[in-house]
Order: structure tokens, then C-alpha cells, then sequence
């Protein structure tokens, strides 16, 4: 008895080629729809599915190969003498290979499809077939990705498909089939406002292999989740070496950063996933001057994240330093030129700098897996709880600073002024241990006249007395403390303004 393989896919590429090679090593045809169509099209013989159930594919397709002489011959034991009289006492045939992808439904959610046309992407006898397939993957060969064709091919003809290759064929079979299914898991949780159900699927897939993770010892790959289909850090690389797992994670913040400025130009500069400087300028090279200039020591070895086309002015003060990356939405040709003199320095140009479609904020921790909602509010109201009040431009720098230590670890401050840092201080367990570092770390710079911007109440009046001490004449945090009457009258004593923003920004 011939071999017989069942082959009905969406993605019919390459699939004249295949079956064409499978007719060759004496395996039978079965088809369905368009799939049958084109193998007939290349004057490939092939046996229609209903011609193997004797019943006719109903329902506009939705039941065609749901039928126990299909499952029948998939899920059969060879090695079963029970199994194989059973089939033969049915007059089922065996079914010895599966070649099936699945209806698109990722793409119908990215081109955002009405709900009804969504549901009629929901494949039902794929994910079958498949799932029997694999269950049954020592008898039977699963192939559901048109990159493996050509290797099924040689293994047939040379004889070398063992158990083992069997085995990956069926793990990548129903990773397949698990990721369809939490995509269409995620979207009824869309559609029915249910962002944080009790059961949440989340498929990830390998976008690359990155050079290694945090230490040089761990291996690292970047995913990207099946559900999301326009990412922040969706990205071109233009030039440069293999990014890493410290580069991405740099870059996430960098661009996040950034996005928080729709309406000004901003240049920020990230190291060890901390902002070091960032500025808002007149133009992209105002911009990154004043990010520079705010931390030059830094910046060295460091990312710069923008949100404007970087000119070749720009570029060269970019190049004058040892940069790791330099992400932006676009780049002048000239500019492209002068940066790709840097041999290693990863050049990306960022898809959509605003984008903000995920939804999630997820830490893995050995087996527990925590899930919070992205961070996207900046201030529930500012609220001005002192006698002083404050000018406009100090209401513009609590605004820019807010911004920034959003994205600092806690505990954090940032000292600005007139649209630039001065100084950052976080990732202490004590925040005025935060400030001091700040203060210290900057004692040569001017502070007169500046901001303070915290992600979180002052328990004590420390904090702002150190800060005023520094120069600093204007203060903004959330408030919530106890103990911030002690901090209002305070800034009331010195004849500064304080507001609250009433909403936290702890960065753990």
C-alpha cells in the first residue's frame, strides 16, 4: 500500500514543490479546497478529502476533515494489533504524513477584521489534524512549517526520519497550535474588556538569538508576543553588530522615555537601563547637546534614544563618543554615512516612537509570574499645596521632570531646569541617600534655580532641605506621606513651590 499524506494549508508556499517530491517517493495525495485546486493547477494527483470521509465538506468548509476516517488514520498504533484490526474492520485508511498551517488569524487582527470575520479565521480542523498528528508523531510525520519542507524531503529519501526528528516535528507542532490558541484567547479577552482574566495565554516567538544575557554565561533569545502586533521596540537595524539582551532591555527604556514627549523635540541618553541625561531643545542637535553636556562621563558606552530625524550635524557629535546604539524614527542620508563609520555602533531606525498597543508589564520570577498594567499615566492632577506658587516655567520643568523619573529606578529623584537634568539619583534604598548621590555626583554643576522631582513622598523634610541647600526652588512629587505637612511647611519656611501630582512612579 502506497503512503498517504494529507496536506491542506493556508500558506500554500512551496507547496506544489512538496508535493511534487512526495508524489516522486511514491506517497498519495489527500487535498482539500484551494489546497487541492492548486496541487491540480500543477498537474499533481491528489484524492479529495471527501472522497476518504464519503461526506461532503458542509458548512462553507468549517466541517470537512472532522470525520473518524481522517482522525481514525491518524491516531492509529502501528505497533497495536487492536489498533490496526480496528482500522481494517472500519476499511480506514492510514494516514502516514500531515502538511497543515492554519487559517490566518493573526493577520485578520492585524488588519484590525470585524468580530464576524474573525470568527470564521478560527480554524477548527487544522488544529485537529494537527493535535492527532503529533499525539500519534511515531507513526505519523506532522510538518506545519513550509521552512522544514525541504529537510522532510531528504530525510525521506535518504531514510534517516528517526524517532528524534519525529520529535521536534511534533514540538513545533503543538507550540503551533498552543500560540493559535492564545492569540484567540487574547482576543475575546480584548473583546469582552477582560484585561486581567484568570487564565491568561501568552505565546511568545523567537524574533533572534541574542549574543548572550545579562553575564556572557546566559543564554538569551528576544520573542515577541503572537497578540501584539505593533511593538515599541519594533525596529530596523541599518548597520552595526548583533544587539543584546542589555541593549534591548536599554532600549526599552530609552524609547519609553521618549515617547512621553509627543509634543517636543527629545533627546535621551540610557545606561545600565537609567536615563543619564535627557533634554528637549529647539531642534534634534540642541536636543542632543543638552543631553550630553547634562552627563558626558555617563553617556560614554551608553544608548541615545530621539524622536526626530538625526542630521549629519548631529551624527558627528553622536560619533565623537562610544556609543552602543542610536535609535531613531529616521535619519538624513548624510548622517546615516557618518555613523556607520562606527563599525560595531547598532544604527536602528524605530518603527512607531508612540506606539503603546501592549498592555502588560510581566516579571518571571523562577515559576511566579507577576502582571501589571503598563505605567501609562504620568499625573492624576497637579495640585500646588504651598503658599508660593509656582511660575510657568517651573510648572513646565515639574512636567519634564516627572517624565523622566518615571523611568528611574526607585528610589528616585531628578534634578532639572529649563527642560534639561542636572542630576538623576536612584536605585537607592533611602532617598535622600538618592539625592545626596545626585547632588554629589553633580557638585560642579549649577543647581540654582532648579527643580526637584521625586517618584514618591518625602517621609521627611530631609530631602527638600538638602535639595533647597543644593539650589533647587521648586519641588514636585506625589505626596501620600504622612508626614508631608512636615514638607509643605518646609517649603513654606523657604518661600518655595510644591505640588502634587497624586499619582506614584515606583521603578522596581
Amino acid at each position: 500500500m502506497k503512503k498517504r499524506a494529507l496536506v491542506s494549508v493556508t500558506d500554500k508556499t512551496g507547496v506544489v514543490e512538496f508535493c511534487q517530491e512526495l508524489v516522486n517517493l511514491d506517497f498519495e495525495i489527500v487535498s482539500t479546497g484551494g489546497t487541492m485546486t492548486k496541487l491540480k493547477e500543477a498537474n499533481i494527483p491528489c484524492i479529495a478529502i471527501d472522497d476518504v470521509t464519503g461526506f461532503p465538506e458542509i458548512l462553507d468548509g468549517r466541517v470537512k476533515t472532522l470525520h473518524p476516517n481522517v482522525h481514525g488514520g491518524l491516531l492509529y498504533r502501528r505497533d497495536l494489533q487492536e489498533h490496526v484490526d480496528t482500522v481494517a474492520k472500519m476499511n480506514i485508511a492510514p494516514i502516514d504524513l500531515v502538511c497543515v498551517n492554519l487559517y490566518e488569524f493573526e493577520k485578520a487582527l492585524k488588519n484590525n477584521a470585524p468580530i464576524e470575520h474573525m470568527i470564521e479565521n478560527i480554524d477548527i480542523g487544522g488544529p485537529s489534524m494537527i493535535r492527532s498528528a503529533a499525539k500519534n508523531y511515531q507513526d505519523v510525520l506532522v510538518v506545519t512549517d513550509v521552512r522544514d519542507y525541504p529537510t522532510v524531503i531528504e530525510k525521506l529519501k535518504t531514510g534517516t526520519v528517526d524517532l528524534a526528528y519525529r520529535q521536534v516535528l511534533a514540538g513545533k507542532a503543538f507550540s503551533l497550535t498552543g500560540s493559535y490558541d492564545a492569540v484567540i484567547s487574547r482576543y475575546f479577552n480584548k473583546i469582552n474588556n477582560d484585561e486581567m482574566p484568570e487564565i491568561l495565554n501568552i505565546a511568545l516567538k523567537k524574533d533572534e538569538e541574542l549574543r548572550y544575557g545579562e553575564n556572557s554565561h546566559q543564554r538569551a533569545n528576544r520573542y515577541h508576543d503572537t497578540f501584539v502586533q505593533n511593538s515599541l521596540l519594533d525596529y530596523e537595524q541599518l548597520h552595526g553588530k548583533a544587539i543584546s539582551f542589555n541593549n534591548v532591555n536599554d532600549l526599552y527604556g530609552g524609547v519609553a522615555l521618549v515617547r512621553e514627549f509627543k509634543d517636543e523635540i527629545v533627546t535621551v541618553a540610557i545606561k545600565h537601563s537609567t536615563p543619564c541625561g535627557v533634554a528637549v531643545g529647539t531642534s534634534g542637535y540642541d536636543s542632543y547637546m543638552k543631553a550630553y553636556e547634562a552627563d558626558p562621563t555617563s553617556i560614554f558606552g551608553g544608548i541615545v534614544a530621539v524622536n526626530y530625524k538625526v542630521d549629519k550635524a548631529t551624527a558627528e557629535k553622536m560619533n565623537e563618543i562610544f556609543l552602543e546604539i542610536v535609535a531613531a524614527p529616521d535619519y538624513d542620508q548624510d548622517a546615516l554615512e557618518v555613523l556607520k563609520k562606527k563599525k560595531n555602533l547598532r544604527i536602528l531606525k524605530l518603527k512607531d516612537v508612540y506606539c503603546q498597543e501592549a498592555l502588560y508589564d510581566i516579571k518571571y520570577l523562577e515559576g511566579q509570574v507577576l502582571v501589571q498594567d503598563l505605567n501609562k499615566k504620568m499625573i492624576e492632577e497637579l495640585k500646588t499645596v504651598t503658599k508660593a506658587q509656582p511660575s510657568a516655567q517651573q510648572l513646565a520643568d515639574m512636567e519634564f521632570g516627572m517624565k523622566v523619573v518615571k523611568y528611574v529606578k526607585s528610589n528616585a529623584i531628578c534634578i532639572v531646569k529649563n527642560g534639561v537634568t542636572l542630576a538623576i539619583g536612584g536605585g537607592q534604598t533611602s532617598r535622600i541617600w538618592a539625592l545626596q548621590n545626585a547632588i554629589i555626583n553633580n557638585k560642579d554643576k549649577d543647581l540654582s534655580d532648579s527643580i526637584l522631582a521625586s517618584d514618591a513622598f518625602f517621609p521627611f523634610s530631609d530631602s527638600v532641605d538638602a535639595a533647597y541647600k543644593a539650589g533647587v526652588r521648586a519641588v514636585v512629587q506625589p505626596g501620600g506621606s504622612i508626614k508631608d505637612q512636615d514638607t509643605i511647611d518646609y517649603c513654606d519656611e523657604v518661600k518655595i513651590p510644591m505640588c502634587f501630582t497624586g499619582i506614584r512612579h515606583f521603578r522596581h
